[in-house]
């Protein structure tokens, strides 16, 4: 289904939307789905062909692998991190996503708008929205998970949010040594800073990452930034 214009504008109008008649971003970007012939915004994002790029990821990571997949909201990390983790179940690999951000019946909304039923991988999908995720909470998590397991981190920023656990910095770098040890795949989803709507570029970069407190970006092997439905992958140098 061809779209009247492209993700991006579709998106601003959206925004327009939102704030003239003071509804919810969500329910904006949804209304313009609808108008465009989808059912929800997440759907409408999904079926745009540059997901096919996420799914090549794949074949690209390693075991022990820390990996950032950035981008604003509504413009697909979620959606390709859910997809990425399809690609790994799809090879025998378990697949976690655990989130801070959706519950249960958010994360199967999304799975079903990408046409992935999780009863298709019986056994090796599992969805954590509990409140208490951390790099210790992770830790223990994932502490029997076998060697190539793909686990989904939503999202980088929401980490830093709670006075009870250690600082972000020291959180990743306690998680890029688990997992380097256990032979474990973690992808974390980021968000971008709000200026970058205004660059040029097709894609974020690095110093696009919205950061709270400080971080060493170089923490992380691969980074992928996702724009409109389209993903740029980077392995460190």
């Amino acid at each position: 289904m061809t779209l009247s214009a492209p993700i991006h504008r579709l998106k601003r109008k959206a925004r327009l939307l939102s704030r003239a008649e003071r509804i919810p971003l969500h329910t904006a970007l949804d209304r313009i789905a609808t108008e465009e012939g989808y059912r929800s915004w997440s759907l409408l994002v999904a079926k745009q062909p540059g997901m096919a790029s996420v799914r090549a990821l794949w074949p690209l990571l390693e075991p022990g692998d820390l990996v950032l997949m950035a981008g604003r909201p509504g413009q697909g990390k979620t959606l390709a991190s859910l997809a990425l983790l399809a690609e790994a179940m799809r090879a025998g690999r378990q697949g976690v996503f655990l989130t801070l951000e959706y519950t249960p019946a958010d994360v199967l909304s999304r799975l079903h708008a990408i046409n992935i039923e999780p009863a298709a991988f019986a056994g090796l999908f599992d969805c954590d929205c509990s409140d208490a995720i951390s790099a210790d909470y992770i830790v223990a998590r994932l502490a029997d998970a076998p060697r190539g397991t793909v686990a989904v981190i939503d999202y980088l920023q929401l980490l830093d949010q709670r006075r009870d656990t250690p600082e972000l910095a020291l959180q990743v770098s306690m998680l890029k040594a688990f997992a380097r040890e256990r032979g474990l795949i973690l992808v974390f989803l980021s968000q971008v800073d709000r200026s970058y709507e205004g660059a040029s570029r097709p894609f974020p970069e690095i110093a696009d990452v919205r950061l709270p407190n400080p971080l060493d970006l170089s923490l992380f092997d691969k980074t992928c930034f996702v724009n409109r439905g389209e993903a740029r992958f980077r392995a460190a140098a």
